[in-house]
């Protein structure tokens, strides 16, 4: 009898596993948890890409405006996909779109900006990770959504393609800007 179990528990625990594994398969990896969501963003200031004529931002640039934040990198392929959702969310009036550029060469970042396009009103660099790592990016393309108060009340993680931009980045920033009060 002991001989069975010897053959059995391996099989059970590897039946266990590829049981998770394939539950896992249908899950929406853009759907990582964030910490700071409905929590106030992270304290930090950035400076401006050497070499670039925009200025960098802070924490207090946050305030009062609904603001998107988008981490990316001059070597990030889907940065370079979703670029295109990031330009059209610039048009908008009723929010500001930052930048942070992340572990970035500066000559790097500006030929990025230069060939596809600068959405950003301020662009700030990161080339030491630290700020990213406070607003707990997992890896980049990431973008949050920051109320008139400060709060992270949204974030994609990976590159916002078609489907996510009208499904989710659009109705979360609808939702931010209804609930920003009027001047």
């Amino acid at each position: 009898m002991k001989r069975i179990w010897i053959y059995l528990i391996p099989l059970i625990i590897t039946g266990g596993l590829f049981a998770l594994f394939a539950s896992q398969i249908s899950k929406d990896s853009t759907l990582l948890p964030s910490a700071l969501l409905n929590k106030p963003a992270p304290q930090f200031e950035l400076e401006p890409i050497e070499g670039h004529d925009q200025p960098g931002f802070s924490t207090a640039d946050l305030i009062g405006q609904i603001t998107v934040v988008n981490v990316f990198a001059s070597w990030c392929v889907p940065c370079r996909q979703e670029h295109e959702f990031i330009l059209e969310m610039s048009k908008r009036d009723d929010l500001k779109v930052y930048g942070i550029n992340y572990n970035d060469q500066p000559e790097n970042a500006r030929a990025f900006l230069a060939e596809l396009g600068n959405p950003y009103d301020r662009i700030g660099s990161d080339r030491n990770r630290r700020v990213s790592l406070d607003w707990g990016v997992y890896g980049i393309p990431e973008t949050y959504l920051v109320n008139q108060d400060g709060l992270i009340v949204y974030k994609h993680t990976g590159p916002i393609s078609a489907q996510s931009f009208e499904n989710s980045v659009i109705p979360a920033i609808e939702k931010a800007v209804a609930a920003f009060p009027s001047t």
